[in-house]
């Protein structure tokens, strides 16, 4: 099955919640919030954290006059329970309004490893909302790849590190599981949220931290997100030494599996 994308009538449409477009729907506008998660045989890892990521952004863009508990309801019920899927729900403007609508993809390629490079610049226009900045993160990533990397540091200003173009980061050091302070503008991540609440119930030290890239020489970095679920760095392109520590990174994905759970239809 290649990609079919959906467009959502309401609940109450007389023709069917749903529109069924063959490629894209030519009506549709800039992205105004999105949420991707991976579906592997009709389980998926914390679903409730993508649904409240999603349908918060729609709530503060639009309120509830676009049904988007409904929305969400019906979007689950297309997801096939069988196979590796990627599916996106999308908020798009339209019109002078908005559209909700349902992208189901077959799982893209995966790796558990990952060449960074620090990223040229910072693209993001509204950093804390998944969406809007998606094309310019993928043109982001885009422009590291000639130096062999496969995703893109972001830093402030002034050289802190705050996400991947495409991911969450957390790394080891001293046995501390350190992540990105929240007073930094990012997406709050899903995958980030599972591997650290797992950490911290296995009495593992987890610190909210301003690290700059020199602060990550000798530490393990993980680069987390719905898609791959956790990639080890294995190289930072004219960056800090990193490290890798044998059987280290399967703890975490031990962790991401444990945090499958079936969909709700």
């Amino acid at each position: 099955m290649s990609e079919a994308l959906h467009v959502w009538r309401g609940s109450t449409a007389t023709d069917g919640p749903w529109q069924p477009v063959d490629w894209c729907d030519p009506h549709a506008g800039a992205v105004l919030a999105a949420d991707s998660w991976r579906v592997v045989d009709g389980a998926a890892r914390g679903l409730h954290h993508h649904r409240d990521r999603f349908l918060g952004s729609v709530a503060a863009l639009l309120g509830e006059a676009t049904e988007p508990q409904a929305f969400w309801s019906a979007a689950l019920a297309l997801i096939p329970s069988e196979g590796d899927w990627f599916p996106r729900v999308e908020l798009r403007a339209r019109g002078e309004g908005a559209q909700l609508s349902l992208r189901v993809r077959p799982t893209p390629a995966t790796s558990t490893e990952a060449v960074v490079a620090t990223a040229p610049h910072d693209p993001r226009i509204q950093p804390r909302i998944k969406g809007p900045d998606l094309e310019s993160l993928q043109r982001l990533r885009t422009l590291v790849q000639p130096h062999g990397a496969q995703e893109a540091i972001i830093l402030t200003p002034t050289a802190e590190v705050v996400e991947g173009a495409y991911s969450s980061l957390v790394w080891w050091r001293d046995g501390v599981l350190h992540r990105v302070d929240d007073a930094l503008p990012r997406i709050p991540s899903v995958t980030e949220r599972i591997v650290t609440d797992a950490a911290t119930a296995e009495g593992v030290e987890v610190r909210a931290v301003q690290a700059h890239p020199r602060d990550f020489d000798g530490a393990e970095l993980w680069v987390l997100s719905a898609l791959h679920g956790l990639r080890v760095a294995t190289d930072w392109v004219q960056g800090p030494q990193l490290v890798v520590e044998p059987g280290r990174a399967e703890r975490g994905r031990v962790w991401l599996d444990a945090a499958r759970r079936p969909l709700l239809h």
